[in-house]
């Protein structure tokens, strides 16, 4: 992380390679099931670059347009598979979310949410390319493993290759209650007082 390179400001903040590859490892173990961010993104002026003020700074990355593209570059390089990832930025978020019932897995009933995703493609981060209100990112200039050639929204194509749909239609979410526990008045039809 260079000098003065507010664009990284976050909470939890970077830390260095071996906490990182800790982080890696605890995936792998299971001792963590999920990878998730807060995408916190704001106008380039609130990051106060120019200053390099880190105690001024807002504290967070624009960074969900690349999520997917930053981690398939990391985990397949540690040997993961898409099944692993899967599993830690869809199947568990969704459960810790309390929504599992609807997202989160490919079954009869739940949203049909996809990503159309070409692992040998090469993401080039780029203000031309980035799709963010705020173009500031610390991924600025890398080139990831992996793009998102397509998303679809509940079965509804939402994404292609640069193309957004023209209406937006998204939904709020809320946690979905837990199932109910079977009771012994269950099986009662008829109970009287």
């Amino acid at each position: 992380m260079p000098d003065g390179a507010t664009e990284f400001k976050c909470c939890p903040p970077v830390r260095e390679r071996e906490n990182r590859e800790r982080l890696w490892e605890a995936l792998a173990d299971g001792t963590l099931d999920m990878i998730v961010s807060d995408h916190s993104p704001c106008p380039p002026e609130m990051k106060r670059r120019p200053e390099g003020d880190f105690l001024k700074a807002w504290g967070g990355i624009s960074s969900l347009q690349f999520r997917l593209p930053v981690v398939w570059t990391e985990a397949s390089r540690r040997g993961h598979t898409f099944h692993d990832l899967a599993r830690w930025l869809s199947r568990e978020p969704a459960r810790l979310a309390g929504l599992y019932g609807r997202k989160g897995a490919i079954t009869p009933g739940r949203d049909a949410d996809l990503v159309l995703f070409d692992p040998d493609a090469v993401t080039r981060v780029a203000p031309e390319t980035n799709e963010h209100r705020h173009k500031l990112t610390p991924y600025e200039g890398m080139e990831l493993k992996g793009a998102v050639v397509a998303t679809y929204l509940r079965g509804e194509k939402i994404y292609e290759r640069g193309e957004f749909a023209a209406e937006t239609t998204g939904t709020l979410l809320l946690r979905e209650p837990p199932p109910r526990e079977p009771s012994v008045w269950d099986d009662l039809d008829d109970f009287d007082d």
